[in-house]
């Protein structure tokens, strides 16, 4: 391929040269003809099309006084093919080839582009090694070749580059050790190269001579010490080393980076002690040097860091107190120093800080009680405080922490009973973990409305009594643990406690029940004579059970023998073997909710369709959808519901009537179900059939054709469609279980509708009808929050949600390998900023570049869809919310 690709270059060239006219004085390469042979290699969609003026084609600047392209923009089209042609443009200055498909070498011809200025070349799969011709690019400012698979060293040829002042090279495969020559470039301001197979030290000049101000070298292999001249003209605002093997001490030079904004150092093996010049840095707004072997007191220093919202010191080697003049940060969110040898009292100095979010002091050795006004921060979600030797009693004011959505008290010394207050915090989502204490007395019957909550865990304490039926209010449960205790009587009959082992509830000698097996016994109080009637009653009712199973055996071997005649005498009256009889599945059961319908769905002739392959049109993550073409000359999508969720058949009535109520839920961004069958042990579920198919064929399939022409207005109204159908559904209390472009199916205006909407309710668990065997969601949408909680919520379909936007926004997929290991299209948009991308970078340059007022609502709407996917689900708008900020965008 390459020597054809190279044959080709030189046909091209042979074929200008044919051109020129003879008695110029010097060769010129006309660009329009470079331009044109690009877009036919390439495939730029859009080029040549209603112009010949190439300079006003997509992504070409030309210079004011000649037809020379200086500027080269190919961003975001999804591109592959040949790009060493590009190298004969030869007034270039800028070029962005960035997120597309190129492969293969970056072309050494690169290196001929003497003008440029700016190369990016991020977000590929270009491989090998980075060829040293580029360091010929003396005028080169930014080179980014993120995201890429090379290899090999960074080559000394690109010395050379001293003009150079943004070097990206992240989440490759590049190994060796970092240059020396790299501090010696005097311009340079950004050097990202985290993600790599780095090894050796970070280079001691590092920033000695230049105005360094963002160092990412985070996921390498460095050792040696941090140097100290990292802040040596004090520039640095960004420092990221984390998940190196980096140790030494932290340099106090460090405090000569007033500017400094984030210090990630985790992940290491630093020693000593935080330096007293970290109170310096007044513009520090996070510092995380978790997991090293730090030590010494914490340092009151960092109370004068007035800007900083999040301190983590976890699991290091401190000791000592929490400075009370952190109640001086007003910002800080996060305060997590778990896992160190810190004692004393909670630190009721941090709880003064009004905007705390999360409070982490598990694993350590605390020894205090707990202070009455812990949640005088109205915003504390996370309150960890497990593992240490707090004593006293839980103060009834634990009540007021209303936004908790983690309680962790376990591995203490907890005295006294459990306040009845703490069924007030009715956001309880993640965790309540009170075990390992000395907690005695009844459980408290409140505890049955955290409706939320989704693991409970009392056990090793001295807890006494039943354990209340109100309980059966916790609807979320998955994990439950009442082990080691006092409780007596039965297990109340409620599914998270029958789902749970029998470890759960073991170490109770009076508690009786399944999961623990066998009966309760007489230990309900029942006297032996009125417990004898039970037996004998039981046993009555087991001979009755008996008989009546043999009755009803026989009589279905009867039917089924009278059936297998009748069907011996049709196959014979049609001329049929019974073979070909057998091998046409029967509908059981089936209706059409539309009346003007039925003549026209003929199901005989759906069963047929989902029977051939050729007919499928999608696999989703509950069903796979048919297209059934009725001899009416109606088509249908029909959905099979997949064998995982067949249990649903065992409760045909309250199916029906689910579908029936569905089918009059009328909104204009809602696809509704218009009937079902049965057969077998299968569901079909019919529903009109849509030919400009999803949202996912819109965006990534049809946007490639050559024929494509970018409309941001239908993605918008799009957008906006499928937020309201959401908000409606939230509205009637439905929550969705699989929200995807994949299930946004588009009509022949490009109106969206929510589909899959029905299979939220059949697999409702609280329901009845059957329980989600699938994980709840597809692939690259999952919140999440779900990895832990297992439940589908409001807040999770909004996340969702979000995703669908960014998928608007961008046309990049929720998955991609583009975007490396572990990451999706969520943290990719959000990990921007960290790459120093812009947001226009986001979004889909087709879409973005075409005008200023397009670009304007593309990124109103990328707002919202960082909203939607923020990490914490209790930060998310509610979706009649989005709706309102969609509507914004689209009357402004």
């Amino acid at each position: 391929m390459a020597l054809l690709s190279s044959l080709l270059t030189v046909v091209f060239l042979v074929g200008l040269l044919s051109r020129f006219q003879p008695g110029n004085s010097q060769l010129v390469f006309h660009d329009q003809d470079v331009v044109e042979a690009i877009g036919k290699e390439l495939s730029v969609p859009g080029w040549g099309v209603n112009t010949t003026n190439f300079c006003s084609w997509h992504g070409i600047i030309c210079s004011s006084n000649s037809s020379m392209v200086e500027r080269l923009d190919l961003s975001g089209f999804r591109l592959q093919g040949n790009v060493t042609l590009i190298s004969e443009l030869k007034a270039l200055k800028w070029l962005d080839l960035s997120n597309n498909n190129f492969q293969g070498s970056i072309p050494v011809a690169f290196g001929n582009l003497s003008e440029l200025q700016y190369l990016d070349l991020s977000f590929n799969k270009f491989g090998n090694s980075i060829p040293g011709e580029l360091g010929k690019l003396r005028n080169l400012r930014a080179l980014n070749l993120s995201k890429n698979w090379l290899t090999g060293a960074i080559p000394d040829e690109l010395e050379g580059l001293e003009n150079l002042q943004d070097f990206q090279i992240f989440t490759n495969n590049l190994n060796g050790s970092i240059p020396m020559w790299i501090g010696n470039l005097t311009n340079l301001k950004i050097f990202a190269a985290y993600e790599n197979e780095f090894s050796g030290e970070v280079p001691v000049n590092l920033g000695l001579y230049s105005e360094l101000s963002l160092l990412n070298l985070h996921s390498n292999q460095l050792e040696g010490t941090i140097p100290e001249s990292i802040c040596a003209n004090g520039n640095l605002k960004f420092l990221v080393l984390t998940q190196n093997k980096l140790t030494g001490m932290i340099p106090d030079s460090i405090g000569n980076c007033k500017g400094l904004s984030s210090i990630r150092i985790g992940n290491n093996k630093l020693i000593g002690g935080i330096p007293k010049s970290i109170g310096n840095i007044s513009s520090l707004t996070y510092f995380e040097a978790d997991s090293n072997s730090l030590s010494g007191e914490i340092v009151s220093e960092f109370a004068k860091c007035s800007n900083l919202t999040l301190l983590n010191l976890a699991s290091n080697e401190f000791n000592g107190t929490i400075p009370p003049e952190f109640g001086q940060l007003n910002n800080l969110q996060e305060f997590i120093v778990s896992g160190n040898n810190l004692y004393g009292e909670i630190p009721t100095s941090v709880l003064k800080c009004k905007n705390l979010n999360k409070l982490d002091l598990s694993n350590n050795k605390f020894n205090g009680t707990i202070p009455a006004d812990i949640c005088n921060t109205s915003r504390l979600q996370y309150l960890l405080l497990g593992e240490n030797s707090i004593r006293g009693e839980i103060p009834h004011e634990i009540g007021n922490c209303v936004k908790l959505l983690e309680l962790e008290m376990g591995n203490n010394d907890l005295t006294g009973s459990i306040p009845p207050e703490i069924g007030h915090m009715k956001n309880l989502q993640i965790s309540l973990n009170l075990s390992h204490n000395r907690l005695h007395g009844k459980l408290p019957q409140d505890l049955g409305k955290l409706d939320k909550l989704v693991s409970l865990d009392v056990s090793d304490n001295q807890l006494s009594g039943n354990i209340p039926p109100a309980l059966k209010g916790m609807q979320s449960l998955i994990e439950v643990d009442f082990s080691s205790n006092q409780f007596t009587g039965p297990i109340p009959t409620f599914a998270p406690f029958q789902k749970s082992p029998n470890s759960s509830f073991l170490g109770n000698k009076g508690l009786c029940g399944d999961p623990l097996g066998g009966g309760c016994g007489d230990l309900n109080g029942y006297d032996h004579s009125i417990y004898g009637h039970k037996v004998s009653y039981r046993i009555v009712l087991a001979v009755i059970g008996s008989g009546l199973a043999v009755f009803v055996s026989v009589t279905v071997v009867v039917l089924l023998f009278m059936l297998r005649e009748k069907q011996e005498k049709a196959a014979k009256e049609a001329g049929n073997t019974i073979d070909e009889i057998s091998s046409q599945p029967v509908i059981l059961a089936g209706n059409v909710f539309v009346d003007n319908l039925k003549q026209a769905i003929d199901f005989d002739a759906v069963v047929k369709a989902v029977m051939k392959d050729s007919n499928k049109i999608c696999v989703g993550t509950f069903s796979t959808v048919y297209r059934a073409d009725m001899p009416s000359g109606m088509i249908l999508s029909v959905k099979k519901l997949k064998s995982m969720d067949k249990t649903i058949i065992h409760h045909q009535s309250k199916m029906i009537r689910e579908l029936e109520k569905l089918s009059k839920l009328v909104h204009d961004n809602l696809a509704r179900p218009i009937g079902f069958g049965i057969y077998e042990d299968v569901v079909l579920l019919l529903h009109q059939y849509y030919d400009n198919g999803t949202l996912t064929q819109y965006l990534h399939n049809s946007s490639q054709k050559p024929e494509y022409k970018p409309d941001w207005p239908t993605r918008l109204a799009i957008a906006t469609g499928v937020a309201e159908g959401l908000a409606f559904l939230h509205h009637v209390a439905i929550i969705h279980l699989d929200i995807s472009s994949g299930n946004v199916l588009l009509d022949s205006n490009f109106r969206p509708l929510v589909s899959e909407v029905e299979i939220s309710r059949l697999l409702d668990p609280s329901r009845g009808t059957a329980s989600i065997s699938a994980v709840a969601g597809s692939f690259g949408y999952i919140p999440p929050e779900y990895a832990y909680t297992m439940q589908v919520t409001a807040p999770g379909n909004v996340y969702s949600y979000g995703v669908v936007l960014l998928e608007i926004l961008t046309t990049r997929l929720p998955v991609d390998e583009a975007f490396g290991e572990g990451i999706d299209l969520v943290k990719w948009v959000h990990g921007a900023p960290v790459r120093g991308e812009t947001p226009e970078q986001i979004l889909d340059a087709r879409l973005s570049t075409i005008s200023f007022s397009w670009r304007k609502e593309m990124l109103a709407a990328l707002k919202v869809a960082l909203l939607c996917t923020d990490v914490t689900p209790a930060k998310r708008p509610k979706m009649k919310k989005v709706v309102e900020m969609l509507q914004e965008i689209t009357e402004s």
